[in-house]
């Protein structure tokens, strides 16, 4: 259909069914059930089973170069262990965005860290290393680590990244959540969130990917009580595993990770059709036709997004501010140091997560299009 017809269709009413913003996209029970049958025969059901075997080297599989995979009991649990893994001194500041989730900075606190709040480009609305690097020499204390930030499961280049540790010593650790298709390389750790929200996902879950296996050794080491082979406690750890039966969903997700991949580049080829006539909003660059997500976050003209929220709303058609005003207006975090945020100020103001998963219906995505069309008019 092409988009004029889509901008001529009927907007429901407020009292029809709203449109929610996601819907998890999980694998069936009849998918997961000969993964469960596997258990069953083995009797082996946590500590790193077969089956958490298989996974971690099919995740690390996807990876261009060769890379090695450990999974974790969630995304934030995996960036703590990480964190701890590379020996980030505790006390010491580690700089990450304040164009984030939450979950990053307090991945950063239970790692002993303290959160500093830095101001991301405003073309690509991530950090740039080049920037972090001049504000080394500014920073309000001791540094012990960098957390740079693919947002919203746009590809982040982690080249500059491995040349800023190179330069200066620093940890550093890619917090990629949700970029589980765009993520083929970690020449430093990277973290990909396998929660239910993401494109693939397990329920709770999580894994890092790193070329470094002596890091991996460690990593895997703090996710189970510091043990290494044996039941001597090496340093103080955690215990944050997969089950095998978390395993066995990661598994039958990537059995059928080629369909819900197409499902999401398709849903995202008609959203972009349906609002092909209204410029106002920007998408991100390449999400659909290069990489997908579990969500679609598009840039709208500057301050437009409370009215555009609430013209939204009051057609039935959800969305959210995923990021809230930046992760450092949390009152968790009030005390930590930020730097000034005009972009970050400017990206809360004009961002909105519009209605996105995977077997979103035609109508819907009509719906949303025309709705979001006459917020804009």
């Amino acid at each position: 259909m092409h988009s004029s017809a889509l901008l001529s269709a009927h907007v429901p009413s407020p009292l029809d069914a709203p449109v929610p913003v996601a819907r998890p996209f999980m694998p069936a029970a009849e998918a997961i059930l000969p993964y469960l049958q596997r258990i069953d025969a083995k009797r082996w059901y946590s500590n790193f089973g077969p089956l958490l075997i298989e996974l971690e080297a099919r995740l690390a599989a996807r990876f261009a170069r060769p890379t090695l995979a450990c999974t974790a009991a969630n995304g934030t649990q995996a960036l703590t262990l990480a964190l701890a893994a590379l020996d980030a001194k505790p006390g010491g500041l580690c700089v990450m965005p304040a164009w984030t989730f939450v979950a990053t900075a307090h991945a950063a606190l239970q790692a002993g860290l303290v959160p500093w709040f830095v101001d991301v480009d405003p073309v690509t609305g991530v950090l740039d290393a080049d920037h972090v690097r001049e504000r080394l020499a500014h920073a309000p204390g001791p540094v012990s680590a960098v957390i740079p930030v693919a947002s919203f499961g746009r590809p982040l280049d982690p080249a500059p990244w491995a040349r800023l540790r190179e330069d200066t010593g620093l940890p550093v650790v890619i917090d990629a959540a949700a970029s589980f298709d765009s993520v083929s390389a970690a020449p430093v750790p990277t973290m990909v969130s396998l929660h239910a929200t993401k494109s693939l996902g397990v329920g709770e879950g999580g894994f890092i990917a790193s070329e470094d296996p002596a890091f991996i050794t460690r990593f895997r080491a703090l996710t189970s009580f510091g043990f290494m082979g044996d039941r001597e406690a090496r340093f103080p750890a955690n215990n944050a595993k997969l089950s095998e039966y978390t395993c066995a969903v990661g598994l039958a997700a990537l059995d059928q990770w080629p369909s819900t991949r197409t499902a999401y580049a398709a849903t995202a080829q008609r959203l972009r059709m349906a609002l092909l006539h209204t410029p106002q909003v920007i998408f991100q660059p390449g999400w659909g036709p290069e990489w997908v997500s579990s969500t679609c976050v598009v840039e709208l003209p500057a301050g437009s997004a409370d009215a555009v929220e609430a013209a939204l709303r009051a057609q039935g058609v959800d969305t959210r501010r995923w990021w809230g005003a930046g992760c450092h207006t949390s009152r968790a975090f009030a005390s930590c140091p930020a730097d000034p945020l005009p972009v970050t100020a400017r990206l809360a103001s004009a961002t909105l997560g519009l209605p996105y998963f995977a077997d979103m219906a035609l109508d819907q995505v009509n719906r949303v299009g025309l709705s979001l069309a006459q917020a804009l008019a």
